[in-house]
């Protein structure tokens, strides 16, 4: 989900059922009166809508299907756990029935949240954003140390290499007839063998994780000015589960760090914005970490964009991507075979960081 103003459309008529289904409306006493809305562009899972109905406004979203209704359990927990805190969270809004989600039959599942203002943005624009926004992902750790309701299964595999990996293992059996297999073949190998040369990672305590914490699922003050790197709001709370913090934090650098994007074919890893969100997060934190778990980090970017390149050679194999562009790629395994390139170029990148990262990382212990 995103919420760059720049990026909406016109606010349309809530009133026009070809716009809105009436069932929806129906769901959602506060939904009940004139209400204007416009779609947020941006995600790649929801459907999302921008809700004005008087002076107050909500984000109103079509969950994928994917996803387990119980992840709204997970939702209003978590949420209301970083609220009672002091650390802002969009709250779910609950259905005329008391639900925190309405299951609509075939209009899909659909859920009202409060909608916190701001702007989001695809990419980093200063390291003192990226300190910002690390500083408030650290507080939303800090925060949640003492929360102890149980988290359910959101409904999909998700941050689980050895299952990644024996997929790609799968595909590379099933589709050797595949216009990609060699060159896919050729690069599953270096996976493989760059995963063996890591090990096995060190047993660290698992916490709560936001699961995603890609740029544009953190709010700032504003699109412009002083604001744009002022972090204040979290969003896209789907991915909640407990992790470890080399999962989160991995994934946080591999995409921050990489100002190309994830269809560049020469990737960068950015040290200054890998050491402001250093320095944010260990200020956020407010404490050290402990020995172990700051040492699982050094190698925690380079995890995640092999975990990534993996499940994107799978896809290639299997012509599986739903965020294809047709416009740029002939096939979806064209397009998956290029990201997965990409994720490599980016792990080799990585490495070349390594001796500086480790250093950079004194500041969280």
């Amino acid at each position: 989900m995103t919420v760059s103003q720049a990026r909406d459309l016109d606010w349309l008529d809530g009133a026009d059922t070809q716009i809105l289904p009436g069932p929806v409306r129906a769901a959602f006493s506060e939904l009940a009166g004139a209400i204007r809305l416009r779609p947020l562009a941006g995600g790649l899972l929801h459907q999302s809508f921008h809700v004005r109905a008087g002076d107050v406004e909500y984000v109103l979203q079509r969950v994928a299907d994917v996803f387990a209704p119980e992840i709204h359990a997970n939702i209003e927990a978590v949420t209301r756990h970083l609220v009672a805190r002091g650390v802002r969270a969009a709250r779910l809004i609950p259905t005329a029935q008391g639900e925190l989600s309405a299951a609509l039959g075939p209009l899909g599942r659909w859920r009202l949240m409060e909608h916190l203002g701001g702007a989001s943005f695809e990419q980093l624009t200063s390291a003192a954003q990226a300190r910002s926004a690390a500083g408030l992902v650290g507080r939303f750790h800090a925060v949640l140390l003492d929360f102890d309701v149980p988290l359910a299964p959101m409904g999909i595999p998700y941050r689980d290499t050895p299952l990644y990996l024996e997929a790609l293992r799968g595909a590379l059996v099933r589709h050797r007839d595949h216009p990609l297999h060699a060159p896919m073949s050729q690069l599953a190998r270096r996976i493989f063998d760059a995963f063996e040369s890591l090990g096995a990672p060190a047993p660290v305590r698992e916490r709560v994780i936001h699961g995603d914490l890609k740029l544009s699922n953190i709010l700032f003050e504003s699109a412009s000015g002083a604001g744009r790197d002022r972090a204040h709001a979290l969003v896209d709370f789907d991915t909640l589960m407990r992790g470890t913090l080399w999962m989160e934090l991995g994934d946080l650098w591999r995409s921050w760090c990489n100002a190309a994007g994830e269809d560049a074919g020469q990737p960068r890893f950015d040290l200054e914005v890998f050491a402001a969100a250093c320095d944010g997060f260990a200020a956020g934190y407010g404490e050290a970490l402990e020995a172990a778990e700051r040492e699982s980090l050094e190698s925690a970017p380079e995890r995640i964009a092999l975990e990534l390149c993996a499940r994107f050679v799978t896809d290639a194999l299997e012509e599986h991507y739903f965020g294809w562009d047709a416009e740029q790629y002939p096939t979806r395994g064209a397009h998956n075979a290029a990201r997965a390139e990409g994720q490599w170029r980016l792990y080799e990148a990585m490495r070349e960081t390594a001796a500086r990262r480790r250093v950079l990382l004194r500041s969280l212990g």
